[in-house]
């Protein structure tokens, strides 16, 4: 798959136990994102954060939180892009969804064998 340089990030901000048809919300939507055949999704997990609520979620000892921040970054074209996220944006209860610009400088796989 070839990646234009100029390319899109979408960024979708939930909680790590968010769930959505039995599933984990972030595992859902990345195989969503591989069926719809977006190049690439990648989940990251935050260490501290807090989203509409107001509650501050944080991974410290005293403070352990089951409901860590999650981000689920997702890069392609702008059209494959809002396409995608007009079919799972229903999924999405509580969070913030972002898109912007990426400038694509890389984009390898290894060589299939």
């Amino acid at each position: 798959m070839r990646l234009e340089e100029n390319g899109y990030l979408l960024r979708i901000f939930i909680g790590e136990a968010d769930k959505h048809e039995g599933k984990l919300l972030y595992e859902w939507l990345v195989i969503q994102a591989r069926q719809a055949g977006l190049a690439g999704a990648t989940v990251l997990r935050g260490i501290m954060g807090f989203g509409p609520s107001s509650r501050i979620q944080t991974s410290k000892i005293l403070m352990l939180s089951e409901d860590m921040p999650v981000v689920v970054e997702i890069v392609d074209s702008k059209e494959n892009l809002e396409e995608f996220l007009a079919r799972v944006e229903n999924a999405i209860v509580e969070g913030l969804v972002t898109l912007e610009k990426a400038t694509v400088r890389l984009y390898r796989g290894r060589p299939r064998e």
